[in-house]
This record gives structure tokens, C-alpha cells and sequence, in this order.
């Protein structure tokens, strides 16, 4: 099967191309983006600042992923580059922060590594992501598509799309999350699974995120060209974990995209996973989410999801399986909380003007 690259990698195509996560199929109509709302503005002119991390004394981490750039922030000053990709091409995202200790991912062709930057400064590679992802293939006996098509009906699947398959080493590590004792956490978006790296040169699988079945209506079939007998059967899209948060009862919450249409034309099927990671068990928590890119989890387990194509910053509070709207902006991707403050990056695939780092008043 070819490979499905997150649909995060094509911010240079037109945001409706940008509709899915590379399964070739097309929204069958476009919702409306919601009026921004008027944040304080910290850093703007920023190239796709898609992942976000704020420090306990307010210094902020901005991955500027297709530049290949990470960016720190301190005060009100100007953001300084404290890394950028030797090579061409190579994204640089997953930003997280704990006590200094800054954690970050480096992807591209033929490389997905975890890299830190501690008290001297300097860069280093801590662990190769996609080593642990060819020799494990955590979702690699999961099957995705339609399970239970029949051959024939599977046989009429325009090309491009497919029509059943399992999970392929495929590593695009998306964010990042820290505790203590070193230990970093992994939401593979590319793998589908939730990784562990608790010493340098060591990775570990904690959980693959369930896949999220959706069934196919009849609109939605005709927008892409797909047969009849189909229509009303559920595709099983992959998970796509986008990011990872260490909530207050040490559980672990993670944002599913997830694979398939990120407009909702086919539903609000992105949701908030927790994850044990003593247990390895995972329990939906919310649900109802379009295009969940970003995640912050409170000291009272208050949830906040940037939601990218939804135009909004969600917020469930705890016990609640549902999100609100919490404040509008445009393209919100990532969100994070330092110091009882709400920070997020938004505009972040606006190429005409650029994104943003902002603060949203609580």
C-alpha cells in the first residue's frame, strides 16, 4: 500500500487540498471558517508553527515545522532560531519542555530521530524513532479500510484509495511530552502509536491508538468516485495521534485526528484518548472533535484541543466526553497551558500573512 503522509505535510498545497490525511479521498463540501478571534499576539510572520511548548517561567518553544526550525521566546522579545535542519526538507516539530530540558523531533526522508537540548545548548539525537518503527511496526497487524467489503466491491475502489490494508512502517512523530527522570514520550502520528523513550537510545511501544470506523454515506461516496456497494459500510481510518499531554493523574492524553476527512464532511470524528501508561490501556475520554491538533490538560484535568480546520480552541472540562467552543481563531494548530495561562499558535497555515504565537485569556 502507498504510503498515507500526514495531511500537515502539504501546507504548501491549498487548504482545501489540505482535507485529508493522504488517502486520496475529497470532502464532499467545505464548512465555513468562524470568525478569529483578537488573542494577544506574542510572535507573528511565523512558517507553519505547528507544534508548541511554554516553559514554567514563560519562555516559549516554537517548531516552525517546514522551515525546519525551532524557536525560543523569552519576555517580549524576539524569537531566537536555537535549532534548524542541516538538510533541506527535513521538518522539525514535536516540540516539548520540562526544567530546561527542551525535547524536539527531526523527520524527513528516510529519518524520524528524538533530539534534546539541555544546560550546554547543543543539540543531540537521543533516540532514532524510525529504527524502533521498521523493526516494530507497532499498528502493523491492525487493518485499516474497509474490513468487511468483499473482494469484488474492494476491486471497484478508485486507485488511490485503499480499500483495505495494515499498518505500515511508517514513522512521523508529531509531539512530545516529558516527566520526570528523563523519561519523553512520542505521539507517532505516522505509526499510530503512543512510544516511550525513558533513557538515550532506548525506545518502546506504549499503545497503538484504535483505529476510528466511519461509515460511508451516499453524498460522500459520489464526491469521490467510489462504488455503490460501499455506501453505508464503515472505513476503518487511521488513528493519527497528534499530540501527547501527562495529565495530572499521570495518564497520558492524546489528540486522534484522525486519518480520512479533517473538514467533517464525514463527521466530528476526531476525539481525546487517555492512555495508562503502567496499564497500556486506552479509554476514549472525548469525543466529537474536528481535526484535534493540539492538546493541553489543566492541574483540575480541564481539557483544551486546537482544533485546526475548526477554527476554534475547544475546552471539556473534567467528566465532560464533550468539547465546547472555547475562543475562535483561525487555523489554531497546537495549544498549551504555563503558569494557569493559555498559549496557542494559530494562522498556522497561512502563507500570505504567516502564523502566530498568542495568548487566549482564560
Amino acid at each position: 500500500m502507498p504510503r498515507r503522509p500526514l495531511v500537515l505535510a502539504a501546507a504548501s498545497a491549498a487548504l482545501a487540498g489540505l482535507a485529508l490525511a493522504g488517502t486520496g479521498l475529497a470532502p464532499s463540501s467545505a464548512a465555513p471558517a468562524p470568525a478569529p478571534a483578537k488573542p494577544v499576539v506574542l510572535a507573528q510572520g511565523l512558517v507553519t508553527p505547528l507544534s508548541l511548548a511554554v516553559s514554567g517561567d514563560g519562555t516559549r518553544y516554537v517548531a516552525q515545522n517546514f522551515a525546519g526550525s525551532l524557536l525560543r521566546q523569552q519576555g517580549k522579545g524576539k524569537p531566537e532560531v536555537v535549532f534548524q535542519a542541516k538538510k533541506r526538507g527535513q521538518e522539525v516539530g514535536a516540540v516539548s519542555v520540562r526544567r530546561g530540558d527542551v525535547r524536539f523531533a527531526v523527520s524527513g526522508r528516510n529519518r524520524a530521530v528524538l533530539m534534546g537540548i539541555g544546560d550546554s545548548g547543543k543539540a543531540v539525537q537521543l533516540a532514532d524513532l524510525r529504527a524502533h518503527e521498521l523493526a516494530k511496526n507497532p499498528d502493523g497487524r491492525v487493518t485499516y479500510g474497509f474490513r468487511f467489503a468483499s473482494k469484488q466491491c474492494l476491486a471497484k475502489v478508485p486507485e488511490g484509495i485503499p480499500g483495505r490494508y495494515t499498518g505500515e512502517a511508517f514513522s512521523h512523530p508529531y509531539a512530545t511530552a516529558q516527566v520526570a527522570g528523563g523519561r519523553t514520550y512520542v505521539a507517532d502520528a505516522g505509526g499510530n502509536a503512543i512510544l516511550t523513550v525513558p533513557r538515550p537510545g532506548v525506545v518502546r511501544t506504549v499503545a497503538v491508538i484504535p483505529p476510528t470506523a466511519v461509515k460511508i454515506t451516499q453524498a460522500f461516496a459520489e464526491a469521490n468516485q467510489m462504488p455503490q456497494c460501499v455506501v453505508g459500510k464503515s472505513y476503518w481510518f487511521e488513528s493519527v495521534p497528534t499530540d501527547v499531554e501527562v495529565g495530572p493523574d499521570g495518564a497520558l492524553y492524546v489528540t486522534s485526528l484522525p486519518g480520512g476527512p479533517e473538514d467533517g464532511s464525514l463527521g466530528a470524528n476526531g476525539a481525546v484518548y487517555r492512555v495508562d501508561p503502567a496499564t497500556r490501556s486506552v479509554k476514549k475520554v472525548v469525543s466529537g472533535l474536528v481535526s484535534p491538533t493540539g492538546l493541553a490538560v489543566s492541574a483540575n484535568r480541564t481539557i483544551f484541543v486546537a482544533e485546526l480546520f475548526r477554527g476554534q480552541v475547544s475546552r471539556a472540562l473534567p467528566g465532560q466526553k464533550t468539547a465546547k467552543p472555547f475562543a475562535r481563531t483561525a487555523l489554531p494548530a497546537d495549544v498549551e497551558i504555563a503558569g494557569g495561562v493559555l498559549y496557542a499558535t494559530d494562522q498556522a497555515l497561512d502563507e500570505e500573512n504567516g502564523g502566530r504565537l498568542v495568548r487566549i485569556k482564560r
